[in-house]
């Protein structure tokens, strides 16, 4: 779940953890075809939408070792089969054994993030070993992401920079900081809508839901089984509410309840955010590297000077650019993903208090995927923010903003005076809110596993226990006592084990495992 940063910025959010260090495989050369998964007859499915549901797919080399791409048809307006169509960019990797248990489709998060990047540059870090072996491995680009079309398209790279990382030089808050973030946000609304095309408006979850339906029948599957992280167990949940029947094995890791409105999303996010900061410090205070000493308030309240400092004086850098407020608000926000990242946390504030902006630029540029030479890696910022913008937004209006914002300034004495007017972003978007399931139950579904972090700053573990226990009918709780932003895949054990289980043998744990 990604958070974009601005006073303008309290968009729904990304795995930062699953996005870091990709590289855009735009132009990947694909081999001769090969033979792969055929789809699978659904007597089910509506006539006027078989095609797209029996359609053969060439399949390339592409990658690494037993990899393959391929470019997958569907409707731009699932509302009119008839209309354009959109390719959707799918990527899998092939499972080792020889008596395969199927396929697993993922989402890496976001909204915006490439799974066809993960398949193709980093399988080896995607999920378990036993796992990757066990199912063929597929992502996908979602409508308006990556490879897929049409792709999300809005600003060029200068301008770009100026729209995350603009100088305010006054304080926050105050007529002259809204106007002109008013103007930003026109901006690139604008250049959004101009450059990407009329088909921006089917840029939501619900329809990448329907086009993940498409997906697992082109792989053969009469039931999917799908792992999602962070917004990912937004769109599982999404499918899970419109396909009950065809739920297999289902994992949302880094949970989202989607439930929630969008204004308390951004308040329960923000918390995360806090206690991971609040976690961070008092580990620090308590080593020899901490640029901070005494209490975790007392750390806090230095943290707080050193950020107003810098919106009226930016921070020089060691390279021709400063580090504004929204560069020093992202850098501390990016390594609050995972503990790992804390020592150059440490780094950043040691410099930043001593006038040097070096190292927490460093951080906002590898949140924003920005590259060295100015470019951006991807187009997961502009995919975000027209996801976000179709799937919910908040009141505009001075008296909605104003209640919103004394919540988040209660909510984090840090970080809430960078968290207000959130409602900004989506303020100027040109097309409506589009319509989400009436229930997220998915009564009669299959079990479906919801992983949730104790110290998720991005997605609270609050939300994980809300989904498994009082949204979905039939889901099951796994808790993983640490710090991070979701938990399989990486070092736990105890996760691995509880998630390898339910996809390989199908064990449903009788209780939560309750993970450390």
């Amino acid at each position: 779940m990604r958070k974009l940063r601005g006073t303008f910025a309290a968009a729904i959010a990304v795995g930062l953890i699953l996005s870091t260090g990709l590289s855009a495989c735009t132009g990947q050369i694909y081999s001769a075809p090969v033979s792969g998964p055929q789809p699978t007859a659904d007597t089910a499915i509506a006539a006027e939408l078989k095609d797209f549901y029996t359609q053969e797919i060439s399949w390339s080399s592409c990658g690494g070792e037993e990899t393959y791409c391929a470019d997958v048809l569907v409707p731009a307006d699932w509302s009119n089969p008839a209309g354009d169509r959109l390719k959707i960019a799918v990527a899998y990797h092939k499972a080792s054994v020889s008596t395969a248990l199927g396929s697993v489709i993922f989402n890496p998060g976001g909204p915006g993030s490439s799974g066809v990047d993960w398949i193709t540059n980093s399988i080896d870090q995607l999920a378990t070993k036993e796992l990757r072996a066990n199912f063929n491995m597929v992502g996908f680009d979602p409508r308006g992401v990556g490879q897929s079309q049409p792709r999300v398209a809005c600003l060029n790279a200068k301008d770009t920079d100026y729209f995350l990382y603009a100088d305010a030089g006054y304080e926050l808050g105050g007529e002259k900081d809204i106007a002109d973030t008013r103007a930003r946000v026109k901006k690139f609304t604008d250049a959004c809508v101009a450059n990407t095309g009329p088909n921006l408006k089917f840029i939501d979850t619900v329809s990448a839901a329907k086009d993940l339906d498409v997906i697992r029948a082109v792989f053969g599957d009469e039931k999917i089984n799908y792992l999602g992280f962070s917004y990912g167990t937004q769109l599982g949940a999404t499918y899970a509410a419109l396909f009950t029947d065809r739920v297999g094995r289902m994992v949302l890791d880094g949970a989202i309840d989607p439930t929630v409105e969008d204004a308390e999303q951004n308040v329960l996010q923000l918390k995360g955010f806090d206690l991971a900061l609040r976690n961070y410090l008092a580990s620090c205070v308590d080593s020899q590297d901490c640029p901070f000493t005494g209490s975790v308030e007392s750390a806090q309240n230095k943290i707080s000077k050193l950020l107003r400092s810098i919106e009226l004086k930016a921070l020089p850098t060691d390279s021709d650019r400063d580090l504004t407020i929204w560069g020093a608000v992202t850098g501390i926000i990016m390594p609050l993903y995972s503990s790992s990242w804390w020592p150059a946390l440490n780094q950043g504030f040691e410099e930043a208090l001593n006038g040097d902006g070096t190292t927490l630029l460093a951080l906002a540029d590898t949140y924003n995927d920005r590259n060295e030479d100015g470019t951006y890696a991807t187009n997961l910022m502009e995919a975000n923010i027209a996801i976000s913008c179709l799937d919910s937004r908040q009141p505009a209006d001075q008296a909605s903003m104003k209640i919103q914002n004394q919540k988040v300034l209660a909510a984090s004495p840090t970080l809430g005076r960078y968290w207000q007017f959130g409602a900004l972003t989506c303020e100027q978007w040109p097309y409506p809110v589009v319509s989400h399931p009436q229930s997220y139950a998915a009564s009669g579904s299959a079990p479906i596993l919801v992983v949730g972090t104790t110290g998720d700053p991005a997605t609270p573990y609050s939300q994980a226990v809300s989904l498994a226990n009082d949204v979905l009918e039939n889901g099951h709780l796994i808790t993983f006592n640490g710090e991070g932003h979701t938990a399989y895949g990486q070092d736990n054990a105890c996760v691995n084990g509880a998630v390898d289980d339910y996809f390989i043998k199908n064990v449903v744990p009788s209780e939560d495992p309750n993970c450390g």
